[in-house]
């Protein structure tokens, strides 16, 4: 019943930006984190950003910081990734995790390319 389903992904021009979004439905009376990760190919899933469902928020790794911010909708299940002056090398499948009683939940994944 728990379901996790990103969008937003896109081909782009480098310095170009992207907003990802991401839903998770099927669950309810419950405090929970969600999280976007990223994988290139030939490179491990990394963690991009997270956020809890109060608003705290992880501090971002070095290669996104300052170009990507994640944030919460008021009162849905849903983040956000705003990815600005985007770089060829953040190519990859991004990835939504919702974590929920201690369980994880993937989203499918939704591609963004950066390229001239």
């Amino acid at each position: 019943q728990v379901q996790v389903e990103e969008s937003g992904g896109g081909s782009v021009q480098p310095g170009g930006s992207l907003r990802l979004s991401c839903a998770a439905t099927g669950f309810t009376f419950a405090s929970y984190a969600m999280s976007w990760y990223r994988q290139a190919p030939g490179k491990e899933r990394e963690l991009v950003a997270a956020i809890t469902s109060t608003g705290i928020t992880t501090e971002y790794p070095d290669s996104v910081k300052g170009r990507f911010n994640i944030s919460r909708h008021r009162t849905r299940s849903t983040i956000y990734l705003q990815m600005n002056s985007l770089e060829p090398e953040d190519t990859a499948v991004y990835y939504c995790k919702l974590r929920v009683l201690q369980r994880d939940y993937w989203g499918q994944g939704t591609q963004v390319t950066v390229s001239s």
